[in-house]
């Protein structure tokens, strides 16, 4: 952990970025990687990054071992939310949620719509809490990636943001 976030009394949480694609690899994966990035950035760890194809239950697997693992606390995916061809990300994650937070994307819809008009409504971003685990999905772009994170994610993450944030039913 650097010193700037020791001083400011930053608390990293522990990540996992999950991009759902049948054609993107880790040379093309600019989402995943701008995830990645973003939380280093804002001095969260990255535990573990894949790549999975858009289908349900090779999904549900990864998903299901990331909430299982004590060590991850965020799971970040992007990719399979819209409303076209194999985009199951929602019916595959949906299931293993115990506490859905709807506000989560209807906020990115919101935001989205600033950005990109009348088309954010084709956008089924979902997150949600499961086992201590909370899992955000969103889709595949680089610039709806950087929508969720700057327009949400970033300061839910950080214990600082105040009146309340996500990260506080981590760390004291």
């Amino acid at each position: 952990m650097s010193e700037h976030f020791q001083e400011s009394g930053f608390i990293p949480l522990n990540l996992a970025i999950l991009t759902v694609s049948d054609t993107r690899t880790e040379e093309s994966d600019k989402s995943g990687l701008y995830l990645q990035q973003a939380a280093l950035t804002a001095g969260h760890q990255v535990i573990e990054k894949a790549i999975v194809r858009d289908d349900i239950y090779p999904m549900r697997a990864i998903f299901s071992r990331w909430i299982a693992d004590p060590g991850i606390d965020v799971i970040l995916s992007t990719g399979g939310t819209g409303i076209s061809g194999r985009d199951s990300t929602p019916e595959a994650v949906a299931p293993l949620i115990e506490k859905p937070i709807s506000g989560f994307g209807d906020l990115f819809r919101t935001i989205s719509l600033e950005e990109i008009g009348p088309s954010a409504i084709q956008s089924r971003a979902i997150g949600g809490l499961t086992n201590q685990t909370l899992i955000f999905c969103l889709p595949g772009s680089t610039g709806a990636c950087r929508t969720g994170w700057e327009g949400i994610l970033r300061s839910q993450l950080d214990h600082r943001t105040r009146p309340c944030n996500f990260a506080q039913m981590f760390r004291a």
